[in-house]
């Protein structure tokens, strides 16, 4: 996005609250790969599109931080759940810390290990699910995801523009990139679902199971 455009939509939307902008801060400061954070804008719009969907049972892959988990789960319905599964148990800390700070601890169920051994344990039909861990798994968090998904819920994944070298060598030279492009591709020829692509951030795709 360019930075004018991004300035002037920061400046007309509801700013970054003081415990978001604390996560992000302590974020940049302290781990690697800080970019990886949801950040104010593209957390605004998962917490605006959970409290429009107000799900009950609500599923990410890639706690990271913590900072779109929070977001997520403030649209939750009363007594909703919120698992988030991250493989990085050296970010625990930070990311429950900043849960219970968020208000939402008492949402939120954080698993730590390999979502794909995770995810079939959970007994739940998920209104919704963040998709945002390796991106050399994407294809497979769909296939198990999918079937867990209500007929109407919304899946989201994110990425899925790589920098906007999604179309270019370079990405399928890339392990992770290429797990992007099998994504968008298995997605784009799944007949179950619909599915968007916004250009916010680094892309996100909505898919709509039918």
């Amino acid at each position: 996005m360019e930075k004018k455009a991004e300035r002037y939509i920061r400046e007309h939307s509801t700013p970054e609250d003081e415990v978001l902008a604390a996560l992000f801060r302590q974020t940049h400061l302290y781990v690697v790969n800080p970019n990886m954070a949801s950040g104010h804008l593209q957390g605004k719009l998962l917490e605006m599109i959970s409290h429009m969907i107000q799900p009950s049972y609500v599923l990410e892959i890639g706690t990271y931080t913590g900072y779109s988990a929070i977001c997520l789960a403030r649209g939750l319905k009363p007594g909703g759940e919120l698992h988030t599964i991250e493989s990085n148990d050296e970010l625990h800390e930070m990311s429950s810390r900043y849960i219970a700070l968020a208000g939402v601890a008492d949402r939120v169920t954080q698993h730590t290990g390999r979502a794909q051994d995770i995810i079939p344990t959970l007994d739940c039909i998920f209104d919704l699910v963040f998709i945002d861990g390796d991106k050399r798994e994407y294809c497979e968090y769909y296939d198990l995801v999918l079937d867990r998904v209500r007929k109407g819920g919304i899946i989201i994944a994110d990425n899925v523009l790589w920098g906007g070298k999604i179309d270019t060598e370079e990405a399928v030279k890339d392990p992770q990139g290429n797990g992007i492009v099998m994504f968008n591709e298995k997605i784009r020829s799944d007949d179950r679902v619909e599915k968007l692509i916004l250009p916010l951030r680094d892309g996100l795709m909505i898919i709509r199971r039918k």
